[in-house]
């Protein structure tokens, strides 16, 4: 589903124009030339190594993680040695799980994708906390002591409230059309700026270059620290939550709850392809309907998916049953109109 992943000299992914004269390209009869032409494949020496190393810059020096038990699912991926090893010279106490990568186990029933085996065995082994990366290991997300999952908005929230303390100020934090209201509200207590971007760490990334600001990231668990990377990067994401706990000396749990999340129901309608659907102004109607009801307290999203024919349809607010309810009339709204 993925495809390939192109990056660019300066490590970041490369903008939707360049890829698509890439997607041309492909629709091409295929060239070729002598081999001498290719360029020639060189190892890095202790790969490994050199990535643990720069890794643990996200912590600052003589930082420790002693005293922490942690539960690590690397989700029978890339992070399945590095992850845990990083943890364990910065001290920690690790359980690993999710480190027998077959070829074809990435991602089954483990991971930030399916975190409710690391939930488990967090509450089993009496951890301090859980760690769940996904198969490639862009992506990160926790599980508190309690056996509670906290996402991506909530860790963005933990990560700029740590530095707004330690430093004074925080620059900026961009989020996506689907970060929770909540983690904007919360971020506006500590006066610190929030934008939007599309789905998708490139516009992230992009929304941040344009601002100038380090931090940013998608609920999924996308995180991306520029002053740290580039990219998106699960291990240093998550040791720049684990400073936060360390620093403050106060559980995950106790962290999160500075922010107080809005419930989101999202629904997918699928439609025909080639359905114009969103610019029905029968559509629209019905979508400032639903956000005249819900007020400054709330938000309506309509989008299509970029990989399947469907709408999705978040409707977000602070009461769980008005939510449920606009977002089944909105989405009952789609198919009707659908048709």
């Amino acid at each position: 589903d993925n495809g390939i992943k192109f990056f660019s000299a300066n490590g970041c992914k490369l903008p939707d124009e360049v890829e698509l004269e890439i997607e041309a390209q492909l629709e091409k009869p295929m060239e070729t030339v002598d081999s001498a032409r290719l360029g020639k494949v060189s190892r890095i020496n202790d790969a490994p190594g050199r990535y643990i190393e720069f890794c643990k810059r996200a912590m600052p020096i003589g930082c420790s993680l002693d005293g922490l038990t942690i539960v690590v699912d690397c989700a029978h991926g890339a992070t399945y040695q590095v992850g845990p090893q990083t943890l364990r010279e910065l001290d920690a106490n690790v359980i690993t799980m999710g480190t027998s990568p077959d070829g074809l186990n990435i991602n089954k029933e483990v991971g930030s994708t399916a975190p409710q085996a690391l939930q488990k065995r967090v509450l089993d082994e009496g951890a301090d906390l859980g760690i769940a990366f996904d198969g490639d290991g862009d992506r990160v997300l926790f599980v508190d002591h309690r056996g509670e999952v906290v996402d991506g908005d909530e860790l963005l929230f933990i990560i700029a409230q740590h530095e707004m303390l330690r430093n004074g100020a925080v620059s900026g934090v961009v989020g996506t059309l689907m970060s929770n209201m909540g983690f904007e509200l919360a971020l506006n207590e500590l006066e610190i700026p929030f934008a939007r971007a599309k789905v998708g760490d490139r516009y992230v990334k992009e929304l941040m270059e344009s601002r100038g600001w380090q931090l940013g990231g998608e609920n999924s668990g996308h995180i991306i620290c520029s002053d740290i990377t580039s990219t998106g990067d699960g291990i240093i994401a998550a040791l720049k939550v684990l400073h936060a706990v360390v620093d403050s000396g106060r559980s995950l749990a106790d962290l999160k709850s500075g922010m107080s999340k809005f419930p989101q129901i999202m629904e997918n309608v699928r439609i025909k392809p080639g359905c114009e659907v969103m610019e029905h102004d029968e559509l629209k109607a019905a979508v400032a309907l639903v956000e005249k009801e819900l007020g400054s307290r709330g938000r309506v999203l309509l989008r299509p998916s970029g990989t399947e024919p469907v709408i999705r349809v978040m409707v977000e607010g602070e009461c769980h049953d008005t939510v449920t309810r606009l977002c089944r009339g909105l989405s009952e709204k789609v198919q009707q109109l659908a048709v």
